[in-house]
């Protein structure tokens, strides 16, 4: 029997790709095109253009010491223009992919009716149904919202906006407003609550000091009206500056509706194993919520193919990396289930390894910040600022996972210099 997979973002690529590899007859079907919203709307862009404001912050820095004499004359047209024809190069390498293990892709819009899912005009019997719908970006109910700009408009924009009000205090407003603020925009943050919540307050007071100086942030400011280059505050203030909305995102689950359990958020309902209230229907990703993150939704996706070819398995939620991209990337990880009273602190500016040397002179290496607990010697929490704190935190978050003491440390042999942050934390401050 067939194991239809519906939406090809991170969750239902590796879905299919994990039940292509399995021997499973699989029909993948995508909306629009493959591999989601993270190489089409999302992180992959992201990561595009603050590589390019990485180059801008590193010209500017050689430029102040005086060894390079240059300027930078910025093409944001060329730009986009560059990172969709990425986009398609890495959509036909994504289609070539899932097809070698025999997979069939349909693009069009999918229905379910019973056990079949009916696109294009055909009706598709499964036994199996993998739903990885993803997310879309929630837009406020307020006056003027069809002004605002989001995730998905980066690619459409004719320029760089002299202002921008980027609304929202998260992960992604702060990765916009770097953009465009090292881009030349003037740029404005403004939270409805706290900025940056989830990130510890010094590694936050850093961020904002030394990395986005550039930007003014507005905390527990509401939006009560957008127009096409203003807002409006509920104390009446009017800004000026185009509105992007950075305010969360809505789960894809209309799909289901009346199919399968929906929680009270929209989000679609699945037990350990990614199955829904329909024992024969699972879901993967954004559409579930939970942490919305490409590497979880390719973990689930696996997860939910494993279990859909009757190889039992569930995931473990626990001590799971995070990163800020930024022009010096801001990563933390945290156990959660550590709950001593014994907690260690150790706070020190960031090793200077790969990516920092021309950093040092300037004191703009970083920060890190690690918490231990003391009682049972392992890591608690960990917020590191630096060139390469994605590398280095993906990996003692691992350490972490595998619950490892913090003299199981002692034999970890680096590679200088991409894990000196390793062996100066554990090694060298702790052991």
């Amino acid at each position: 029997m067939t194991k239809v997979v519906i939406g090809s973002g991170p969750a239902g690529r590796l879905g299919s790709l994990e039940l292509g590899k399995l021997n499973e007859d699989v029909v993948l079907i995508e909306k629009n095109h493959i591999a989601g919203t993270c190489l089409n709307e999302g992180c992959m862009v992201i990561c595009a253009l603050t590589d390019i404001t990485k180059f801008i912050d590193s010209n500017r820095r050689f430029n102040e010491y005086g060894f390079m004499k240059s300027q930078i004359e910025i093409s944001y047209d060329k730009i986009t223009e560059k990172i969709i024809e990425t986009q398609e190069l890495l959509r036909k390498l994504n289609q070539m992919e899932n097809e070698s293990f025999g997979n069939k892709i349909i693009y069009g819009e999918a229905k379910i009716n019973g056990n079949e899912v009916e696109v294009n005009n055909e009706s598709i019997e499964y036994d199996k149904l993998l739903v990885a719908t993803g997310a879309r970006p929630f837009i406020p109910d307020i006056k003027g919202n069809e002004y605002g700009l989001t995730n998905k408009d980066i690619l459409k924009i004719d320029k760089i906006p002299d202002e921008l009000n980027v609304i929202g205090g998260g992960v992604i407003a702060c990765e916009i407003a770097n953009i465009y603020s090292t881009l030349g925009s003037d740029v404005r943050i403004i939270a409805r609550s706290e900025f940056l919540k989830e990130l510890d307050v010094d590694a936050k007071n850093y961020l904002l000091k030394h990395i986005m100086n550039d930007v003014e942030v507005m905390e527990n400011t509401d939006i009560v009206e957008c127009g096409k280059n203003k807002v409006i505050l509920k104390s009446g203030k009017e800004l000026s500056g185009v509105p992007f909305f950075a305010t969360g995102r809505v789960p894809n689950s209309e799909i289901v509706d009346n199919i399968v359990d929906i929680n009270p958020d929209r989000t679609i309902k699945v037990n350990e194993f990614m199955q829904t209230s329909s024992q024969n229907i699972y879901a993967a990703g954004d559409v579930t919520g939970g942490l919305q993150l490409t590497p979880i939704a390719r973990m689930e996706g696996i997860c939910a193919a494993r279990n859909m070819a009757n190889y039992m398995n569930k995931i473990e939620y626990k001590s799971v990396p995070q990163t800020i991209s930024l022009n010096t990337e801001v990563s933390f990880v945290e156990n959660e289930e550590i709950k001593s009273d014994n907690i260690k602190t150790i706070a020190i500016p960031a090793i200077g390894g790969p990516g920092a040397f021309w950093k040092i002179l300037a004191g703009e290496t970083g920060y890190a910040k690690v918490e231990f607990d003391a009682e049972n010697n392992k890591i608690k929490k960990i917020n590191s600022i630096s060139p390469s704190s994605t590398s280095d935190v993906a990996y003692l978050s691992y350490l972490m996972r595998m619950d490892y003491n913090l003299d199981d440390y002692g034999n970890f042999l680096e590679i200088h210099p991409s894990t000196d942050t390793c062996y100066k934390i554990i090694k060298n401050m702790w052991l």
